[in-house]
C-alpha cells in the first residue's frame, strides 16, 4: 500500500500504479465498503483523490456524474470506472468484481445461518428486532432522497403520483420508471427550470495536489473512443449473458429457477435508477409475489443482512437468490447449501453484468468529452418517483412487521416501540446503520427470550 503523502510531496505527481498495488486496494475496499453509496463514495474520495492522488477531484466527480445517470450501483460503477482508467478493461473488471465478491461470500454464509438456524430462539429474536429497524431505515431513506430531490411542487406531485400508482393501482415498477423518465425528459425540454435539480454532484473546487490522472491528463489509449472496440465489448457482453443463461436453461430448463433468475435479475439491473431502494419494490414484486422464491418476512430479513454487510445494498439479491435456490431445492433435498450458493451467485452475476458493460462501453465516450453529463432531467423525474415508491415499500414493511398475521391478527407493540426508537435514532441522533441494527437486534433477542421463559 502507498504511504501517506507528506506535505512536501504534494507538488509531485504520483508515479504509475502497478496492477498488483491496485488489486490490493480494490480488495481492501471490498471489505470496508460499509455505509451505503454515500459512505462508499466518501471512502474512495478520501483514499484515491485526497491521500493517494490516483485521480483528481474534477475527474473523480466527472466519472461519478456519469455513474449517477446509469442504472445500477453508482459506487461499484465508480470503482469500475477508475480501475478501467488506470489499467484498462481488466483493471475495471478487477475493481468492480472485488467491490462485490467479499459481500457475496459474507451473504452466502449469513444466508445459510439464517435458513439453517433461524428458528433458534436467540436468532429468531435478533431478526424480530431487526425487522422494525429496517422499516425505520427505509422511511429514513425516503426522507433523505426526498429532501434532495423534491425541490418544487411539480416534483412533489410526481412523487405522490408514483406512490398512488404502486399503492392503489399496483402498477409495475418498470412502468413507473419509464413514465417518470419520459415526464422528466419532456420537462427538461419545455420547463428546464423545474427539472434542473438532482442527478448530479457539486463541481470540483478543490485540489489536493497533482494527481496521476489529473484534470488535463489525456485519456489513455484504451480509453479512446473506437467503434470497433465498442462492438467487441458489446459482443463479449452478449456472449457472457447468453452463454450463462443458456447453461442454466440447458441444465435446469428454460422455466427452471436459475434461468428465471437470470432473466429476472437482468431486468432488475436495468431498472436500478435511483439506487437499491428504488428497485427493491420490483424485486419484491417478482421474487416474492410472482416467483415465490421467498416470503415477505424473509425479504425484510434479507434487507437487514444487506445493510450490515460491506458492498452495495443491491447485494440483497444474493440473499434472494440463496433463499430461492434453497427453497426450490434446485440441486435436490440433500444439497441445499450448494443450491443456495448457486442461486446467490447466479443472481449476483446477472445483476452486475450490465454495470460492467455500461462502464466499459460508455466510458470512452465520456472521456472523449470531459464535459458535464447531460440528460439529468429524466433522472430528476425518476428520482422524484422513487421517493413515492420507497415510501410505499416502507408502508409494506410496516404492515408485515406490526401485523405479521394480517390486520385481524395480533399487533406487535414491542416491534412498534423498536421502530419508533429507530426513527428517533436516525432523525434526531443521526445514528449509524450498523449500530442501529445491532442494538435493535439485541433488544429483539432479549424480548423473545424473555417471552419464551414465561
Amino acid at each position: 500500500m502507498n504511504k501517506t503523502v507528506a506535505p512536501t510531496d504534494r507538488a509531485v505527481s504520483p508515479s504509475a500504479i502497478k496492477f498488483g498495488e491496485a488489486l490490493r486496494y480494490w480488495l481492501k475496499l471490498g471489505f470496508i465498503s460499509f455505509g451505503g453509496p454515500a459512505g462508499q463514495i466518501a471512502i474512495m474520495h478520501q483514499e484515491l483523490v485526497e491521500r493517494r492522488r490516483w485521480i483528481s477531484e474534477k475527474r473523480f466527480l466527472h466519472a461519478l456524474n456519469y455513474c449517477m445517470v446509469l442504472p445500477g450501483p453508482e459506487a461499484q460503477q465508480l470503482a469500475t470506472y477508475i480501475g478501467w482508467l488506470l489499467h484498462g478493461t481488466w483493471g475495471g473488471i478487477a475493481a468492480g468484481a472485488l467491490f462485490v465478491l467479499p459481500s457475496l461470500a459474507v451473504l452466502i454464509f449469513l444466508s445459510w445461518v439464517y435458513l439453517a438456524f433461524g428458528q433458534v430462539p436467540a436468532i429468531a429474536g435478533i431478526f424480530y428486532g431487526i425487522k422494525p429497524a429496517v422499516t425505520a431505515i427505509v422511511v429514513f431513506a425516503a426522507y433523505r432522497i426526498g429532501s434532495r430531490a423534491l425541490k418544487n411542487a411539480y416534483l412533489w406531485s410526481l412523487s405522490a403520483a408514483a406512490f398512488l400508482a404502486i399503492f392503489a393501482f399496483d402498477v409495475p415498477f418498470p412502468y413507473i420508471v419509464l413514465g417518470a423518465g419520459l415526464i422528466g425528459y419532456a420537462g427538461g425540454q419545455f420547463s428546464p427550470e423545474i427539472f434542473k435539480v438532482g442527478g448530479g454532484h457539486q463541481t470540483a473546487g478543490k485540489s489536493f495536489g497533482p494527481a496521476l490522472i489529473d484534470d488535463a491528463t489525456p485519456a489513455p489509449e484504451h480509453a479512446s473512443f473506437q467503434w470497433s472496440r465498442i462492438a467487441r465489448l458489446a459482443a463479449a457482453g452478449f456472449v457472457l449473458w447468453s452463454g450463462v443463461i443458456g447453461l442454466c436453461a440447458a441444465s435446469f430448463g428454460w422455466d427452471g429457477t436459475l434461468a428465471q433468475m437470470g432473466r429476472f435479475f437482468t431486468k432488475a439491473a436495468l431498472l436500478t435508477f435511483g439506487g437499491a431502494y428504488a428497485v427493491l419494490p420490483y424485486v419484491y414484486q417478482g421474487a416474492v409475489e410472482h416467483h415465490q422464491w421467498l416470503t415477505p418476512g424473509q425479504m425484510i430479513d434479507g434487507l437487514a443482512l444487506g445493510e450490515t454487510t460491506p458492498g452495495p445494498l443491491i447485494m440483497v439479491v444474493a440473499f434472494v437468490g440463496f433463499v430461492g435456490g434453497w427453497v426450490k431445492q434446485i440441486l435436490g433435498p440433500d444439497a441445499l447449501f450448494a443450491a443456495g450458493a448457486l442461486g446467490a451467485t447466479v443472481a449476483t452475476y446477472f445483476t452486475f453484468l450490465p454495470s460492467f458493460l455500461f462502464i466499459l462501453i460508455g466510458g470512452p465516450l465520456i472521456e472523449s468529452t470531459h464535459g458535464d453529463v447531460k440528460f439529468t432531467a429524466p433522472l430528476t423525474g425518476i428520482t422524484a418517483a422513487v421517493v413515492g415508491v420507497v415510501l410505499n415499500l416502507a408502508m409494506f414493511f410496516a404492515c408485515h412487521v406490526l401485523w405479521p398475521g394480517g390486520f385481524s391478527g395480533k399487533f406487535e407493540w414491542f416491534a412498534a416501540a423498536i421502530g419508533a426508537a429507530g426513527l428517533a435514532a436516525l432523525f434526531r441522533y443521526k445514528t449509524g446503520i450498523i449500530p442501529l441494527i445491532g442494538s435493535c437486534g439485541m433488544a429483539g433477542m432479549v424480548y423473545v427470550l424473555a417471552q419464551s421463559t414465561l
